[in-house]
């Protein structure tokens, strides 16, 4: 990360941040906002002020530009980098930022503009961000308005339908909803809501994932994960919907790849408790690390972590349950992760199938006659879902999908598997198949 000195209002935070993702060497913006509110001394409010910024305008970027067009010009192909940033905050402020005051914007914008350029810089920001707090805003198309790869949009409204894709585009554009998956081993989850609410937290129950607790968009994750003292972890709602389906019983043996990180590592084995054992697999040594110390300060117990590659594992059958939450072109979290949409390439989903099928044939190994896979990722091209599952049962009849839970329904596609639109209620997107093996058919 760059060694710039820390920032000192939240609007220089966001500024950095956006520095930091479309720089020479792009970062994350997560990482990066991390990075940059614990090198400052910001209080909570302007912690968060700094977030919807910083993330906003990563995500509006393209509307942006087509607002700032008229009144930069040719100019923008020579403006220096944190002008042309300074500029897009401007505007995100004006345009979408609510109870933001025009004469703030503006005024300290320019104030950065004179920090991060010259006197000459600062007037061009000011006379810009004037005539965009006076005019209206311009008449753009929808992929224009909604800030995203017109590809994208057209993936969306093939997929879901013309019905559904304004409220997919709102809610893309819109905070995510955080949500945090319960320990089962430590609380229940009501107790873990009546902890909540003891500390101003309102939270509503998934109506799906039995142990998955939904809360505000703003609300501070350090503040969450610092109350949960570790009886929960931070994980999106949908994201928690593959091990729900997988639905791991107490004492179950259960096999995971593509662990990543562990926040499904994590529900499995608090599902599984001390009486189950749970083979954790990931190509991704420094994930494997990560996931390590997690289930360590969470004292879990039953948990083998392996690093290797999945697709040339050998496999015993003898797995009750096994998840695999593959690689993806990660279509379903354009709303969670701010920068994805301009990191994304429409042949994503055809480079990335191939492997997948790979991984789910390496995944079937596992599991014994009788048992249960599930296949999920966070993706919602039929390439990456659909067409992955059924070349695999094409060639695997011992494999079948199962009927799912009474309350998936809404989610339930026509082929039988779970298809969680993106935004929609703060989701991401993610298709899910669940899939038995016969006890009766044997495994070619």
């Amino acid at each position: 990360m760059s060694p710039r000195a820390a920032a000192t209002t939240a609007r220089e935070v966001a500024l950095q941040v956006c520095r930091d993702v479309f720089g020479v060497q792009p970062r994350g913006a997560r990482e990066s906002l991390d990075y940059r509110l614990r090198a400052s001394r910001l209080e909570p409010r302007d912690r968060a002020f700094a977030t919807e910024l910083a993330y906003g305008a990563i995500k509006m970027r393209r509307y942006l530009d087509f607002e700032l067009q008229p009144y930069v010009g040719e100019r923008t192909k020579s403006l220096p980098h944190p002008i042309a940033e300074i500029l897009r905050l401007g505007a995100y402020q004006l345009r979408a930022m609510h109870g933001v005051e025009a004469y703030a914007a503006v005024s300290e914008s320019v104030g950065l503009a004179r920090k991060y350029g010259h006197k000459g810089t600062a007037g061009l920001v000011n006379a810009v961000l004037r005539r965009v707090a006076a005019d209206p805003p311009r008449e753009a198309d929808l992929a224009t308005r909604a800030s995203l790869p017109g590809w994208v949009v057209t993936h969306w409204r093939e997929r879901f339908g013309e019905a559904r894709l304004e409220a997919i585009l709102a809610g893309v554009n819109a905070p995510p909803a955080a949500g945090i998956v319960v320990d089962r081993r430590r609380l229940t989850r009501d107790d873990a809501q009546r902890i909540l609410a003891q500390a101003g937290l309102a939270s509503t129950p998934s109506p799906f994932a039995a142990d998955v607790l939904i809360l505000d968009a703003g609300v501070s994750t350090s503040t969450i994960e610092a109350l949960g003292e570790g009886r929960w972890h931070l994980h999106g709602e949908a994201a928690a919907f593959p091990v729900d389906l997988l639905d791991p019983q107490p004492g179950a043996r259960v096999v995971e790849l593509c662990c990543g990180r562990g926040n499904k590592t994590l529900q499995i084995a608090a599902r599984i408790g001390e009486g189950g054992t749970l083979l954790a697999v990931d190509a991704d040594a420094r994930k494997i690390a990560e996931n390590a110390a997690r289930l360590e300060a969470a004292g879990v117990s039953v948990v083998s972590l392996v690093t290797a590659d999945a697709t040339v594992m050998r496999a015993a059958a003898d797995a009750d349950a096994v998840l695999l939450d593959a690689p993806c072109s990660g279509l379903g979290i354009l709303g969670r992760q701010p920068e994805a949409r301009w990191r994304k390439h429409p042949d994503d989903p055809a480079r990335l199938a191939p492997l997948q099928a790979r991984l789910l044939t390496a995944a079937s190994r596992c599991v014994r006659p009788g048992g249960v896979l599930v296949y999920a990722v966070c993706s919602t091209d039929r390439r990456e879902g659909e067409e992955v599952v059924d070349a695999f049962l094409a060639a695997a009849p011992a494999f079948a999908r199962t009927p799912l839970p009474e309350r998936y329904a809404p989610f339930a596609s026509a082929s039988g598997d779970v298809l969680v639109p993106p935004g929609i209620a703060g989701r991401d997107g993610f298709f899910i198949a669940r899939l038995a093996r016969s006890a009766a058919v044997p495994m070619p």
